[in-house]
This record gives C-alpha cells, sequence and structure tokens, in this order.
C-alpha cells in the first residue's frame, strides 16, 4: 500500500551533503517525492511509496550521512496522490 509523509530534519544537516544522499537513498529503495534545504536550518521532504520503503527511508533520515548529526525528525503522515514520478532536489 503506498504511504505519503512529510518530514522535516533538524541538526547538522546542511553543507554536508544531505539532499543528495537523500535522493541517492530514495531512488536506490524505489521512493518518489522531494528533499530541500529550509531557511532555518532544516532540510524537509515529502517521501512517497510503499510502507515498508517508507520506514526503511525514515530509518535512515534518522542518521543521514555520515558528516551529519540529526537531533530531531518530525514526521506527519499525509495521503499518498501519487503525484510524483521521480525523487528531486528541490531548492
Amino acid at each position: 500500500m503506498k504511504s505519503r509523509v512529510h518530514v522535516r530534519i533538524s541538526g547538522k544537516v546542511q553543507g554536508v551533503f544531505f539532499r543528495a544522499h537523500t535522493k541517492q537513498k530514495a531512488e536506490q529503495i524505489g521512493i518518489t517525492g522531494w528533499v530541500k534545504n529550509t531557511s532555518d536550518g532544516k532540510v524537509e521532504a515529502v517521501f512517497e511509496g510503499e510502507e515498508p520503503c517508507i520506514q526503511e527511508m525514515l530509518n535512515w533520515c534518522r542518521h543521514g550521512p555520515s558528516h551529519a548529526l540529526v537531533e530531531k525528525v518530525d514526521i506527519r503522515i499525509i495521503l499518498a496522490t501519487k503525484a510524483f514520478e521521480t525523487f528531486t532536489i528541490e531548492s
């Protein structure tokens, strides 16, 4: 079953290639959506895919790439719309 989540990731998550690694991981496991930096120093993303893949993606976000220091991951479940065909990095 398709699921969709909106996440905001806090900590040392900008300047450590978090977005690029998130895109790579999402594509590897078949997640669609987007990721972007926010003006308040966080990373924001929407993930859509099968529930086990979403859980894998969320688990990955809890630590991120090697130079990141994730302090908090806020997760909001939203309605899956199948609106995305790929995973993109937004500006």
